[in-house]
């Protein structure tokens, strides 16, 4: 390992992250039900212009009326843009920020936008006399957020989390999408005909170099990188696939834009209890072969190492986590 070794955000459950348009107050209670590690209440893209003020009073009343449980709530702001986001800091802090978990920050492009809320927020904090400490959740969304995705990630010791935001990201691209989510087919390549002449087509995932990088700038600052929003809640196929891609290529947790889509997040983010006797098989491989003297050791079959050792507690680790949530 490096020398340097980057700080780790707070440990928090974030396999399935909840949206919940703070306008919509017969989805709160709903909401507080579900299994969802992350709920948060949103001020932006889900409200329009004229509600905003209404939707503000709204999520103080909920977070601080609302029992969520071991929830992690979550308010996501409207963008440093726009003559809405002092007002949701300011009102939504002071009037809740003692129970309040995160704050969700969109279409951030740069360093300095992170710093503009953190410096906003700690003073709210200081003055309110607040004891927790509030942390920040990063979208990015944007081609400019993407160029500076690196000094971002490492912006504030608030943050927690860099997610991405597929739809907003495709229109700052000016890519010829319209879905949210999901594969584009004409993001494709034809592979060279067989001997009947004919000519397979296969998709490629328009999205994997943003994610991939999102991910490596997450990582490499210690934080959880989350994934987008799958936009047809009624393609669970689809979502579950979306779901495995990004845990593959390293992601936490992924959005869910409907309860349906809670659970399946939560069984794909979270490690299966086959995962998790095979992480603690090789804990015990490795403790009983460092007794003799041995960095690596034969199981299953295969030789692992120091390197399978740190794969397999951060396996454990998270089953932990869990079980310690679902106990309370």
């Amino acid at each position: 390992m490096s020398f340097t070794t980057p700080r780790e955000a707070p440990a928090r459950l974030n396999r399935s992250q909840l949206a919940v348009p703070g306008i919509q107050t017969r989805m709160f209670e709903k909401a507080a039900s579900t299994k969802a590690d992350v709920v948060f209440l949103d001020l932006e893209d889900a409200v329009a212009a004229d509600d905003k003020p209404q939707a503000r009073i709204n999520v103080i009343e909920a977070v601080n009326n609302i029992d969520w449980g071991n929830k992690s709530i979550s308010v996501r702001i409207n963008g440093l843009d726009t003559h809405y986001m002092y007002r949701d800091i300011v009102d939504v802090v002071e009037g809740c920020g003692a129970k309040l978990d995160l704050l969700l920050v969109p279409k951030v492009g740069t360093a300095s936008d992170v710093y503009a809320v953190d410096m906003l927020l700690t003073q709210i904090e200081t003055a309110m006399g607040f004891t927790n400490r509030i942390g920040l959740e990063i979208m990015i969304e944007s081609a400019l957020g993407m160029q500076n995705i690196r000094e971002i990630a490492s912006a504030s010791s608030r943050m927690e989390s860099l997610h991405f935001g597929a739809g907003d990201y495709g229109a700052s691209l000016h890519a010829h999408t319209t879905h949210i989510g999901g594969v584009n087919n004409d993001y494709a390549v034809l592979a060279d005909a067989n001997e009947a002449g004919e000519r397979k087509t296969y998709i490629s995932d328009i999205h994997h170099h943003a994610l991939s990088t999102l991910i490596v700038a997450a990582r490499a600052n210690g934080l959880r990188p989350i994934d987008s929003a799958f936009g047809d809640y009624s393609d669970n196929e689809g979502f579950i696939t979306s779901a495995k891609r990004a845990r593959a290529l390293g992601c936490e947790g992924k959005w869910a834009i409907h309860p349906s889509q809670i659970n399946l997040a939560n069984e794909i983010m979270g490690p299966s209890g086959a995962e998790v006797t095979k992480a603690k098989g090789i804990l015990k491989a490795m403790e009983e072969g460092a007794k003799e003297g041995k960095g690596a050791v034969t199981f299953e079959g295969r030789m692992i190492d120091y390197a399978n050792v740190r794969q397999a507690e951060m396996l454990v680790k998270k089953a932990e986590l869990i079980e310690k949530n679902q106990s309370h």
